[in-house]
């Protein structure tokens, strides 16, 4: 990581992924955590996260809920345990004492309250089982039929240019595409 990332980290009272694992955060390969995750520093070690996991943008992962401490003087903490295969939509929070199964998307703007079977689609607040994988998987896949399809050239890992955007802007009028 290079040291201007790692100071904005420490600016903004981030941790780094690397820095997390050293405390004892267990992540598999494949690992993908976007902007303003949080993984709970204070017990990351109770955290395991399996291959090919996905976070998307101000996900939360807490080990700990803190809203017993004005009255118990103890913070309640449960071990959170996310499978392989697994995508977290935005703003997504994931409490304490839940295992995410393998081959799951979680919608974005969830709340994962209880564990979550492997090859399932939740979301919601709190998150409830909208479809298996499959259904979701083979939906999309039909939806693909009728949408606009991107290659790479149309993203930012390809430096996409102007013509290209207003293209898939225009395109993109009241419906939904794909893009690589």
């Amino acid at each position: 990581m290079s040291i201007l990332k790692e100071f904005v980290y420490r600016l903004r009272g981030d941790y780094t992924t690397e820095k997390l694992i050293k405390m004892g955060l267990k992540v598999g390969n494949n690992f993908k955590r976007l902007n303003g995750v949080i993984l709970d520093p204070a017990h990351c070690w109770l955290i395991t996260i399996g291959d090919n996991v996905t976070m998307a943008p101000r996900v939360h992962i807490l080990a700990h809920d803190a809203s017993t401490k004005e009255f118990l003087n103890y913070t309640k903490i449960g071990r959170v345990n996310i499978g392989n295969n697994v995508f977290i939509g935005a703003e997504s929070v994931v409490l304490p004492n839940v295992t995410i199964g393998d081959n799951v998307v979680i919608g974005a703007n969830s709340t994962v309250t209880k564990d979550i079977p492997s090859n399932s689609v939740y979301a919601g607040n709190p998150a409830k089982f909208i479809c298996t994988i499959d259904e979701y998987i083979d939906k999309n896949k039909s939806k693909m039929q009728d949408s606009p399809v991107y290659g790479e050239e149309y993203t930012l890992r390809a430096n996409v240019d102007n013509s290209k955007k207003q293209k898939m802007y225009k395109e993109l009028e009241n419906k939904m595409g794909f893009v690589d």
